[in-house]
């Protein structure tokens, strides 16, 4: 784990949507593309956190943040999409994997990625898929084992308007005995 962070699973309960959305507003804000465009408002960017941590209550995906232990800030998150077609049981997805950009080369998006795995783990996932359109964030998945299957040009755009690539990736998850 990195070094004064620490990890955890939220749902709505845990009353974080507002820190979320300022990570998600600093990401945007930061150029990530995130399925959000620029400018990002709070009130949409709460909105989206507060569907997905009702969808977190109900098994449809795990909210993991990253909280710096000493002032307990939000310094990033990550998602592990839950729901599948029913001939794909064991295949999760990463999404939204998020770090603040004040908190990035700090380990959190390694620590955050590697909780994720486990939380898949748990959830009987053993296969997961994500896509990037960062080459920052490619870099960290390939050095951490997942397997780039290739880039689709133009997929999305950038929170600026541009068309931007995608990269995707996957990584197979093997149970512990």
């Amino acid at each position: 784990m990195s070094d004064g962070i620490d990890i955890r699973r939220v749902g709505p309960e845990d009353g974080v949507g507002p820190a979320l959305a300022e990570v998600l507003i600093d990401c945007v804000e930061g150029g990530a593309s995130v399925s959000f465009m620029l400018p990002l408002e709070r009130e949409r960017a709460e909105a989206f956190w507060t569907d997905a941590l009702d969808r977190a209550s109900r098994g449809e995906r795990i909210v993991l943040i990253a909280e710096e232990q000493n002032t307990r800030a939000v310094v990033g998150t990550v998602q592990v999409l839950l729901e599948t077609p029913e001939n794909q049981p064991h295949r999760g997805e990463i999404t939204k994997m998020l770090v603040r950009t004040r908190a990035r080369r700090r380990g959190v998006a390694e620590a955050l990625l590697r909780a994720a795995e486990a939380a898949a783990l748990e959830a009987a996932k053993t296969l997961l898929v994500l896509d990037t359109s960062s080459a920052e964030a490619d870099r960290v998945y390939q050095r951490l084992g997942w397997k780039r299957v290739g880039t689709i040009p133009g997929y999305s755009l950038w929170p600026s308007g541009t068309l931007g690539d995608t990269t995707i990736s996957y990584r197979h998850l093997t149970p512990t005995r």
